[in-house]
């Protein structure tokens, strides 16, 4: 989310010439760590709190979680554009990913490439910190490890780009990240599901079987300064850069500016 954050810091300059916001990357779990530590005001995640980070903010601050909905994104898989594959299923993606998978090989997917040489499949991620990760992690993994030898990327666009440049290779990035070099695959949940491609409308029905809402926390009630910063962000204007971004804006009736406490375990 790192580039939405700043689009939205980069623009709400010219709102509010007195509030300076600033961003830093690093992943979601820096930033949720840094919000904990109390040297951020705000965590953009693009994964849902762990229940030990929520536990830890309220005992190192004495503050509750609040979560912020402020956009939506489809977690795509990608593959070179001169790939045959045109879908796959979530469980062929831990077969090919999770550390007990047992599919290496394009010809086990039924794919054939045109190199015969270029059967082995180069597996590309995200670095452990992100957020992406670790939904990927849970939400198609079902929480197992990833297997060794998953190329391991700092950012989203890295991770499109050398996909384009490598026949055998797949992985994923959101939807935005797409360039000409690539392919965005159809997913179903199972076999004989259907393969849905991912899109805007896709992402906000809950059809697109591995789609993710983009969230902002913070600790208990925010400062006036912070509060209209987040109100700003779910109004039209600061949901506009969803659009600009690459990723899907929170309808109007869906959006809450007052977020929603995250409850703890006490």
């Amino acid at each position: 989310m790192v580039n939405l954050a700043q689009a939205w810091a980069e623009a709400y300059a010219g709102v509010e010439p007195g509030v300076r916001v600033e961003v830093s990357g690093g992943g979601s779990g820096v930033g949720v760590a840094a919000l904990i530590r109390g040297s951020a005001d705000l965590a953009n995640s693009s994964r849902d709190l762990k229940a030990s980070e929520a536990e830890a903010a309220l005992k190192a601050t004495g503050k509750e979680p609040r979560e912020y909905v402020v956009g939506y994104d489809a977690l795509a898989i990608y593959v070179h554009r001169d790939n045959p594959l045109e879908s796959i299923t979530l469980e062929q993606l831990r077969e090919l990913f999770a550390v007990d998978g047992r599919i290496s090989r394009w010809s086990e997917l039924g794919v054939r490439l045109p190199n015969p040489r270029h059967d082995r499949i180069v597996r590309v991620g995200r670095q452990s910190s992100g957020g992406t990760f670790e939904f990927l992690r849970h939400r198609v993994l079902e929480d197992r490890d990833f297997r060794l030898g998953t190329l391991e990327l700092n950012g989203s666009k890295e991770v499109v780009e050398l996909i384009a440049n490598t026949p055998t290779a797949i992985g994923y990035s959101g939807m935005g990240y797409a360039v000409a070099g690539v392919k965005l695959l159809r997913v179903a949940e199972r076999v004989g599901d259907e393969a849905v491609a991912p899109s805007p409308e896709a992402t906000i029905s809950g059809r697109y079987p591995i789609a993710r809402s983009l969230l902002v926390y913070g600790l208990g009630e925010p400062r006036p300064e912070v509060k209209a910063y987040l109100a700003w962000i779910l109004s039209d204007a600061g949901q506009g850069w969803l659009t600009v971004t690459g990723f899907v804006p929170v309808p109007p009736e869906r959006r809450q500016p007052g977020g929603r406490l995250v409850e703890v375990s006490r």
